[in-house]
């Protein structure tokens, strides 16, 4: 979207700047001229509304726009998105937010969070038929019939006796019906079923789907072992010449944006993909094939199937769209109930997700200065999502309890200081942010965390290993990412024993020794309490030196037996969090040590390639494989980026588009001029007359006044 927007931010006279992982500043900058369009993460988008409020400038933030508004009922990311609606409605008068949303159902609920008008449209550009096919039989949904379909018709596809048993649901007849010609989208349960759907697709395909765009399937493979440093994925080695890849988070980053590109236009016809394309990527089809009404092993949620078959129908292109949800008898009676029934109700989690939701509020509430005393907190709580749906959530405490109840306990974690109390029954109460809770704030710092992160520092003080990044790293690894993982105990063994005596050190540090993980290798008892958080960050550590050393993906993917994708997240993860820690660290003196080395941490994290690329990776959409190419090709700066002509990239760079080209350039331009803009914003700043001068206002302000923003620098 960023690289998309440059072109019309650089005609139109605005900046776009993004705020995601480890990316955007705080406070942004403060422009001059131009005007700002952030586009953010909900992490990022809170804290922008955080330093804004702040810095006392959200009044410049004119308008908020939401997309797939119904995340705010999701987890802890819908906390965080309450979180900053909440805030934006309660200090500015003058911000207009628009949120938008296909699959919500108490619109109501959120209209009174929000003091929103309600506008809806029951338009689609591209009709949508919906089917169920059970056994052979495919029916139409139909909501004015007596249970809900209708029949539609027999698939005719003759089947051999070894296909029937390797493509029991008849994949191969219903994608032959649209593919090449036509795209097809089907949705797979579990990551490794969409592999195995796309290899046995290609077993039972004519091998006349080879020679559709043959030239450019092979460019895409091409394209793939370049950004692969000359590996390709096995599976879209063999599934990629007839059309059909695979798309899941296993992928890396520039794995799915290359197999996105090459399905938009047509060069591939097929994706086998998991449910989170249909809530993340626009990507239509003229068919989508549900495989199953699951996700993983749970039911499918309304909500979730509304989000896939919406993706039938490609408007410009297609006159009606059709989706087939593949099912069995046993299932029928849910599913038809699935269809026919209200979408889920869109409720807040800011109370059920303690630590992220309601405790993180009322502590940046305080540290923002937006409420002290208990009674403000609980009137700005009163007007929250949650505040509105309160008589439905909440059965055994009142909102003033959750309220209290919250409070006390920042106060033990000592987050939060009690000042004074009133006799107003505890409205008058006041509270304070203590250094700990201001770091936590300013850090974004998950505060089920936030004290260990603290010994985590401390600790590290005593006996800090700076001969290699490994310490480092283990203080910036996600606690969060290693409460989910479980090590490979056997590459955990081999790769401890490859560590240097210094390496061995940081280890030792931490109390992780070479015995206890050969033990657990070799399935031993262990009688040793050994903190298995701390195990298994140590592990992710691993990972993450491997990465900063090697900067290459997959010979890291194949040493720890890992995914690509999970490896890149776990990257993605480590940097935003290592930049949270920069920020924990800024607020406690005692933590100045650790600025200036997580400064540095971060940017190698953030880009993990050697140090001549990471000018051309600020620039939005260029990746690595991008980088190198265009680093070798002679374009080492922005300044050089921002002056090409297109028409010269797609000649020299391999796999190039001309959209690609245009928009490398336009988002080097963006770049640059923000560059340009903010230096000239401190050059202005540093000549300027000093309001606090001595002699301004008094007697000699007239004769002092001559001489205004007469500065000389020789």
């Amino acid at each position: 979207m960023i690289s998309s927007l440059s072109s019309f931010g650089i005609e139109l006279g605005f900046f776009v700047e993004e705020y995601a992982g480890s990316k955007g500043r705080f406070p942004p900058i403060k422009r001059r001229e131009k005007k700002s369009l952030y586009i953010a993460t909900i992490e990022k988008a809170h804290s922008l509304v955080n330093a804004l409020i702040e810095t006392s400038r959200l009044s410049t933030l004119g308008l908020v726009v939401v997309d797939e508004l119904h995340m705010i009922g999701e987890g802890s990311r819908g906390a965080i998105l309450e979180m900053t609606l909440a805030k934006v409605l309660y200090t500015s008068k003058t911000t207009q937010i628009i949120g938008m949303s296909a699959t919500l159902n108490n619109v109501e609920d959120l209209q009174a969070f929000l003091k929103a008008e309600y506008y809806t449209s029951q338009f689609r550009p591209v009709e949508l038929k919906e089917f169920l096919k059970v056994n052979d039989t495919i029916y139409e949904v139909d909501s004015q019939a007596a249970d809900g379909m209708t029949f539609s018709r027999l698939l005719s596809y003759k089947y051999s006796e070894a296909l029937k048993k390797m493509d029991p649901d008849r994949l191969v007849a219903l994608v032959t019906e649209v593919i090449p010609n036509y795209s097809c989208l089907v949705f797979c349960p579990s990551k490794k079923n969409c592999e195995n759907v796309a290899e046995m697709l290609c077993k039972f395909l004519s091998k006349d789907y080879l020679n559709h765009r043959e030239k450019e399937k092979c460019e895409v493979i091409k394209s793939l072992r370049n950004i692969g440093n000359g590996k390709v994925c096995p599976v879209l080695k063999r599934t990629v010449p007839f059309g059909i890849a695979y798309h899941h988070s296993g992928l890396t980053s520039e794995e799915r944006k290359l197999l996105e590109e090459a399905y938009s236009t047509g060069v591939l016809c097929l994706l086998t993909c998991t449910s989170t394309l249909a809530a993340g990527v626009n990507l239509p089809a003229r068919r989508v094939i549900l495989r199953a009404p699951y996700v993983a092993n749970t039911f499918l949620k309304r909500n979730q199937y509304k989000q896939m078959v919406g993706r039938a129908g490609r408007a410009g292109i297609d006159t009606a769209g059709e989706s087939i949800l593949l099912l069995q008898e046993k299932d029928k009676q849910q599913v038809l109930e699935l269809i026919s029934g209200p979408l889920e109700t869109c409720c807040s989690h800011l109370v059920e997700e303690f630590t992220k939701g309601i405790q993180a509020l009322f502590l940046s509430l305080i540290g923002l200065k937006i409420a002290a005393s208990l009674g403000d907190i609980y009137q700005f709580m009163s007007g929250t999502f949650f505040g509105v749906q309160q008589k439905i959530l909440l059965k055994e405490k009142s909102l003033w309890e959750i309220t209290v109840d919250a409070l006390e306990h920042l106060t033990e974690k000592g987050l939060l200081q009690k000042d004074s109390c009133g006799d107003n029954e505890g409205l008058e109460c006041h509270f304070r942010i203590t250094k700990l809770g201001q770091a936590s704030f300013k850090g974004a710092i998950d505060l089920a965390y936030c004290d260990t992160l603290y010994r985590d520092l401390k600790k590290g003080l005593e006996g800090l290993v700076l001969e290699s990044l490994l310490h480092l790293i283990y203080l910036t690894t996600p606690y969060d990412l290693a409460a989910q993982s479980e090590p490979d105990w056997m590459v955990y063994f081999k790769q401890f024993g490859q560590l240097s005596p210094t390496e061995q050190n940081v280890a030792a540090l931490l109390g992780v020794s070479e015995s206890f993980i050969g033990k657990k290798a070799a399935g031993q008892a262990v009688r040793k309490k050994v903190d298995k958080n701390v195990v298994n960050r140590l592990y992710l550590s691993f990972v993450l030196y491997s990465l900063l050393k090697e900067t290459n993906v997959w010979s890291v993917s194949e040493k720890f037996n890992l995914p690509r994708g999970y490896i890149q997240n776990l990257l993605m993860g480590a940097a935003s969090f290592s930049s949270c820690v920069l920020h924990f660290c800024e607020e406690l003196e005692e933590f100045w040590v650790y600025k200036a080395l997580l400064v540095e941490l971060t940017k190698k994290l953030t880009y993990c390639v050697k140090a001549e690329l990471i000018p051309l990776m600020e620039v939005t959409g260029v990746l690595e494989g991008r980088a190198k190419q265009l680093y070798n090709a002679g374009y080492r700066s922005i300044m050089h980026l921002a002056n090409a002509n297109p028409e010269v990239l797609v000649k020299t760079i391999d796999h190039l588009s001309r959209r690609q080209a245009r928009q490398i350039v336009s988002s080097a331009k963006m770049l640059l001029h923000e560059k340009a803009e903010a230096l000239q914003g401190e050059a202005e700043e540093l000549l300027r007359l000093p309001a606090d001068l001595p002699g301004l206002g008094g007697p000699s302000s007239e004769r002092a006044g001559s001489h205004a923003g007469d500065v000389t620098l020789s």
